[in-house]
């Protein structure tokens, strides 16, 4: 399976509206539930009146688009970062999956998913 490396620095963030999100960027993830509005966006496209934010992400995402009878994808990758002691943020979207760790485990992430015979590009 391949990995493919998103190149750019990330930040996760509560926001109060959608009214200040540029929905232009190319890179965002918005969720809304009865509790909150979340967003996960290029850190440089964070919204000034965040409610909370937490910078300093990176991430990859599952290469191709993943059918809905595959199972065990992401509980795979996210037990490899588990048992190298690296926490994560996924999210997914129709096609595929995508999993954001800390900047400072990054580089060790993708080596420990090397190592058990994932591609990354």
């Amino acid at each position: 399976m391949e990995l493919k490396k998103i190149e750019h620095k990330l930040t996760v963030c509560k926001v109060a509206d959608i009214s200040s999100i540029n929905m232009d960027a190319d890179l965002f993830f918005l969720g809304k539930t009865d509790e909150e509005l979340s967003l996960v966006c290029k850190t440089e496209d964070t919204p000034q009146n965040t409610l909370e934010r937490d910078d300093g992400w990176r991430g990859f995402r599952i290469q191709g688009v993943l059918d809905f009878s595959l199972i065990g994808i992401l509980s795979k990758l996210s037990g490899i970062l588990a048992e190298n002691k690296i926490g994560i943020f996924a999210v997914s979207t129709y096609n595929t999956d995508y999993i954001l760790v800390k900047e400072e485990n990054y580089d060790r992430a993708l080596k420990a998913l090397a190592s058990e015979g994932y591609t990354v590009v």
